[in-house]
Parts: structure tokens; C-alpha cells; sequence
């Protein structure tokens, strides 16, 4: 493949790296904001709470898994005010910031538009699963990455082979 090869494994280590760093660097976020929430509403087992956000906050809505249960758990004991303060915090902070950081986290570094990485994040889940996650965004910039070199005019030159030493 020559030069637009180099450039494409290029693209591909870029891609997979910013999307495990948007996903790792989102799930962190989103555990430490849960954490910050489960701790002000005295929800007990906080710190595992955060932890299974961490681990949920991979699947797109995870998250509420824990919280709505954990808002829920607070209006049976009476404490309503504070089951709306869980509910408040678990859409507007801590899913909100799935949406603002997760495209921000991955979008850097990645040699595509970010709305094409984001249909290939949404795109790879729907066709392979977990693995779609990465699959998608990379075949997506990968194809972004030749339309443009072939707009360009730019045609693969093959290498040549070096001669062995004599």
C-alpha cells in the first residue's frame, strides 16, 4: 500500500486509541461524579456503587442502573427530597456527562469528524457488540481517510524492495 498503507495503520492505532481513551476516561468521569452524588444523598455501599458505574458506564445508559435503584431506595425510606436530588443528579450530571465527554475523549487524536466516529461507535454496537465499540469508528475513519486521499488524487506507490547487501 505504500504510503496511504503507512497512513491507514497510522489512522487505525489513532482511532482504537482515542476510542479506549473516550471510553476508560468517560467511565472514570462518570464514576467519580456518581460517587460525589451516592455520598451527598447518604446512599450506603457508595464507593461499590461508583465502582459498578465505572464498570456500567461502557454500555450507553448503564449508569442508571445503579442510580434509579439508589433513588428509589432513598424515597422507600423517606427521604424524598434527596430521591429527587439522586434522580436530578443521575440524568443531568451523571449522563451528562457521557454526552459531553465521551465525544470530546475520543474525537482527539482521531484523523475523522467526530459525528462520523460517533455513528461508528453507535453503528459498530448495533452490528458487533461490545467490540463494535472499536470496530466501527476504525473502519469508518479508515474509509473517511482514503475518500480523501483518493479525492486528493493521491494513488498508493508501492515500495520498493531493498536489495540485500553484497
Amino acid at each position: 500500500g505504500g504510503d496511504t498503507g503507512r497512513r491507514q495503520v497510522g489512522v487505525v492505532a489513532s482511532t482504537v486509541r482515542g476510542v479506549f481513551n473516550g471510553v476508560i476516561g468517560t467511565s472514570a468521569a462518570q464514576a467519580a461524579l456518581a460517587l460525589i452524588g451516592f455520598w451527598l444523598a447518604s446512599v450506603p455501599g457508595t464507593v461499590l456503587l461508583a465502582m459498578g458505574t465505572f464498570f456500567l458506564s461502557v454500555v450507553p445508559g448503564g449508569p442508571v442502573l445503579l442510580w434509579l435503584p439508589a433513588a428509589i431506595w432513598l424515597k422507600v425510606h423517606g427521604e424524598t427530597g434527596w430521591a429527587i436530588f439522586m434522580v436530578a443528579w443521575g440524568f443531568i450530571i451523571i449522563s451528562g456527562a457521557d454526552n459531553i465527554l465521551r465525544p470530546l475523549l475520543i474525537g482527539k487524536g482521531v484523523q475523522a469528524p467526530l459525528a462520523l466516529i460517533f455513528i461508528g461507535v453507535i453503528g459498530g454496537i448495533l452490528a458487533f457488540g461490545f467490540l463494535g465499540l472499536f470496530i466501527g469508528p476504525t473502519l469508518l475513519a479508515i474509509a473517511y481517510n482514503l475518500f480523501l486521499d483518493w479525492l486528493a488524487g493521491r494513488e498508493a506507490k508501492p515500495t520498493q524492495p531493498t536489495q540485500p547487501a553484497t
